[in-house]
């Protein structure tokens, strides 16, 4: 969906930029009803060759990793929105070449939010999500009736209904601005007001003395938004409250929407002009996602996928209080060789994962975070021109 809607806004308002050509790992005869001709490939190299820029959409980790280490090999920068990336292998990535998250994702808009609040001279304390509902178990019926209402595939709506998506992006967004979680699984508040619940979320942040992340639960007023709970010099307070953000000492800036595939050629232009990175994972992340089992399970149960399943949903998590759980992302046909329980996070030790070059930057990266003068050793693992990817 986001590659047909960003490909369809290009072609039809913008007169700067040319898509050149679109990768996609499927047949291309079954893509008759693509929105521009003669772009598609099953090329990387193809890709890489004609491009000044990759906009990388797919919402696969594997594939998207892939991707990307392709392009910066090619000295070229990265776009992407694909939050589940950015917290799985995306810091390793940061390192090696510019690789940016789009706006028009949560992630992106509060990442631009930020950057407008900073410009005002306010001070963020809480990053926040406005979530419209919640559902940590949902059913397979559920989600296949709201999947064909809402046009999406059953593993995003489940992402989105058990709160895993929530969960990566905002850990996205405390890596990249130096944030921390007040829990496991963030405190996820239900609000009928949201200055009353940003309040809330601001005092805690200041008993922590650095900025959080969160989200809210909306009744009473829309959701689909983001937010941050900021703080400003008492002298301008005044002047503050004349504009109508109230007495303080706590201002909520809110984004009250995010427009996805129409706001991604925002970004895209703002590399392009030399803008640099709007938003990442950064290079020395603190948090991660893992993977916490919805029901018991029995080894030699296969998992088809983390994200999006219905064998596990995703929460947020210290890296240095979880040195050993796997990032949902990784959790792709992966078999169990240990009992689990419900509610129980998912460690190297109860999984045989298959070989990938995500799993190696994963383990690369663990290892020099938590031992950078020690060998650590992992059980189990298996022996202008614009282009999309």
């Amino acid at each position: 969906m986001i590659a047909h809607c960003f490909v369809r806004l290009v072609k039809q308002h913008y007169k700067d930029l040319q898509i050149t050509r679109v990768l996609t790992r499927r047949q291309l005869t079954t893509l008759s009803d693509f929105p521009l001709d003669g772009v598609l490939t099953n090329s990387i190299d193809e890709l890489i060759d004609n491009s000044d820029i990759i906009v990388e959409c797919s919402g696969d980790v594997f594939h998207g990793t892939d991707v990307i280490e392709r392009a910066f090999q090619a000295g070229l920068p990265v776009v992407t929105v694909n939050a589940e990336l950015q917290v799985t292998t995306g810091s390793y990535l940061a390192g090696k070449g510019l690789l940016t998250e789009a706006e028009g994702d949560q992630p992106g808009s509060l990442a631009a939010l930020h950057e407008d609040a900073v410009q005002m001279g306010f001070k963020p304390l809480v990053y926040g999500s406005m979530k419209g509902y919640l559902n940590l178990d949902p059913t397979p019926e559920d989600m296949a009736y709201w999947s064909r209402r809402q046009g999406i595939s059953i593993d995003q709506t489940t992402s989105f209904t058990d709160g895993t998506k929530v969960q990566i992006e905002q850990v996205v967004v405390g890596n990249g601005f130096g944030a921390t979680i007040t829990r496991q699984g963030l405190e996820g508040l239900a609000s009928t007001n949201l200055n009353d619940s940003a309040s809330v979320l601001g005092m805690m942040a200041e008993r922590l003395d650095q900025p959080i992340v969160d989200y809210v639960i909306p009744s009473g007023y829309p959701a689909g938004g983001v937010f941050l709970v900021c703080r400003h010099d008492e002298d301008q307070a005044p002047a503050i409250e004349y504009f109508k953000l109230g007495q303080g000492p706590y201002y909520v800036l809110v984004r009250p929407y995010h427009l996805c595939s129409l706001e991604v050629g925002k970004t895209v232009r703002r590399v392009l002009a030399g803008g640099g990175v709007l938003l990442n994972n950064s290079t020395a992340p603190t948090l991660s996602v893992g993977a916490v089992a919805k029901r018991a399970m029995k080894p030699g149960e296969l998992i088809e996928r983390g994200i999006g399943g219905f064998q596990f949903r995703g929460e947020a998590v210290k890296i240095a209080n979880n040195p050993n759980h796997v990032p949902i992302g990784l959790l792709r046909k992966t078999a169990l060789i240990r009992p689990v329980e419900p509610g129980q996070m998912i460690t190297f030790d109860d999984v045989d994962i298959l070989p990938s070059r995500a799993l190696d930057i994963v383990l690369q990266e663990r290892q020099q975070l938590l031992n950078p003068t020690e060998v650590q050793t992992w059980p189990n693992v298996g022996n202008l021109k614009l282009a999309l990817g």
